[in-house]
């Protein structure tokens, strides 16, 4: 039977600056991404509760774009018109249990939801490093976390509903909509204001999380396969010196088998890590094996906690696994131009899928992300370098972080790019949801 209820945003979440995207737009400072690297182009933004009150919008204006929770760190979401805020739309709307799936509101967070699931009895088959992100904006961008088994975030999406250019509420299935679908669910924006988003569940399930430190560089060129597959999810933390991998988190259900004491070399960590050796664990999800509930492990970081270092920019490059060992060497030989900028990299594995704009469209990939200081100058000279070096692999950018590639190039690397423009073309023939950014790396190309 499905059974309808509806979930609150919890003022109790809004505790930190990180997690209150409203919190700046009664002042009189510059709307700013969490990071604090992107000034927006226009302080008028207009907060939706309702999606009639979308579509007034939508029909008002000529050119607007949504801003999600900001944790974007280019102009991908950014407007010199208009904004648009769906921050009090968050409730669940609908929890089908014979179907597995749940329907929320646009701008609930992973945060939110995931314990409202864990207690009916059901869980996400992925997550992203921080529960923070509202689930639109995430999977509008293959948002992902890690695992060789696991899809990236947007591959749980089993439906949209969105408002059109037209101010017209559509809706679109997995079901039955086919390629229509797959076009649009990494959408990057563009497709209108997606209002509902429908989500795959599975039945929930316990975890727990080991830390490993200073794994030699030299055991990924033989056992990169089982290092990865060591757990449901694995990430690893690297400076790119000294010749090793400064720790590996090896996040596990509690029916998988516990990694060996010595792994492959790296030693057990004994006390809470945070992924910069610098900062204290205090944000991070519990690790030294503690049993607990999904939604508190998959995540790197709390919710309710500051992520990561706060004040950072992020670059993040997709290859194709079967060349990950190759590709994560060619970065290593950029060490001694990377180290001076970087605060830490995580490598990440995610399965393929079949969505037209997913950087894992279809190709396994491995992700190698950069933590950078905030120091764009410096940053945007060596993104070039990286990109120069993995480009032997077709690499693909994350659509939501910072980089330097061509869009001609960009074009080349998506085979369905010329496909997605006329999707978009169809559903915005005016250009109302497109910015500088959509110009640039999609029209553009």
């Amino acid at each position: 039977m499905k059974k309808r209820t509806f979930l609150k945003l919890s003022s109790a979440l809004l505790a930190t600056p990180a997690l209150s995207p409203l919190m700046q737009f009664t002042t009189r400072d510059k709307l700013k991404n969490w990071a604090g690297n992107l000034e927006y182009s226009t302080d008028r933004l207009h907060p939706a509760q309702s999606v009639a009150q979308v579509q007034e919008l939508v029909r008002k204006y000529p050119q607007l774009k949504v801003l999600g929770s900001r944790h974007c760190f280019n102009n991908i979401a950014d407007s010199t018109h208009n904004l648009v805020s769906l921050e009090p739309m968050s409730e669940v709307v609908s929890l089908d249990a014979n179907a597995r799936t749940v329907t929320v509101d646009a701008a609930m967070r992973y945060g939110q939801l995931a314990p409202y699931l864990d207690r009916q009895g059901f869980a996400l088959h992925n997550m992203a490093s921080l529960p923070h992100i509202s689930i639109a904006g995430a999977t509008a961008t293959a948002t992902h976390g890690s695992g060789v088994k696991n899809g990236n975030l947007s591959t749980a999406v089993a439906g949209l509903e969105f408002v059109t250019a037209a101010g017209e509420v559509r809706t679109l299935s997995r079901q039955t909509d086919g390629d229509a679908f797959r076009a649009a669910v990494v959408h990057l924006g563009g497709l209108g204001v997606v209002t509902k988003v429908t989500l795959d569940l599975q039945p929930t399930f316990q975890m727990r999380q080991y830390v490993f430190e200073n794994l030699p560089l030299a055991q990924m060129a033989d056992h990169f396969e089982k290092i990865m597959s060591s757990g449901y999810s694995v990430s690893l933390f690297t400076d790119w010196q000294k010749k090793r991998l400064n720790e590996v988190w090896i996040k596990q259900r509690t029916d998988e088998k516990t990694p060996d004491t010595n792994f492959f070399g790296a030693t057990l960590a004994t006390k809470n890590l945070h992924p910069i050796a610098e900062i204290s664990a205090e944000n991070c999800t519990e690790q030294l094996g503690v049993v607990g509930p999904w939604y508190e492990r998959m995540p790197h970081f709390r919710m309710g906690f500051t992520p990561s270092s706060g004040k950072e920019l992020q670059s993040e490059y997709f290859v194709p696994r079967r060349q990950a060992v190759d590709a994560i060497l060619a970065v290593e030989r950029l060490r001694d131009a990377i180290s001076p900028h970087l605060l830490i990299s995580e490598l990440r594995t995610i399965d393929a899928d079949d969505l037209w704009m997913s950087p894992c469209y279809k190709q396994p990939s491995v992700a190698i992300h950069f933590t950078w200081k905030q120091d764009w100058p410096s940053v945007r000279k060596v993104l070039p370098m990286i990109e120069s070096e993995l480009a032997p692999f077709g690499v693909r950018p994350h659509w939501g972080k910072l980089f330097s590639i061509a869009p001609a190039t960009l074009a080349s690397r998506y085979e369905k790019m010329a496909d997605f423009r006329q999707m978009l073309q169809q559903y915005d023939p005016q250009g109302k949801f497109r910015n500088a950014f959509l110009t640039q790396n999609i029209y553009g190309a």
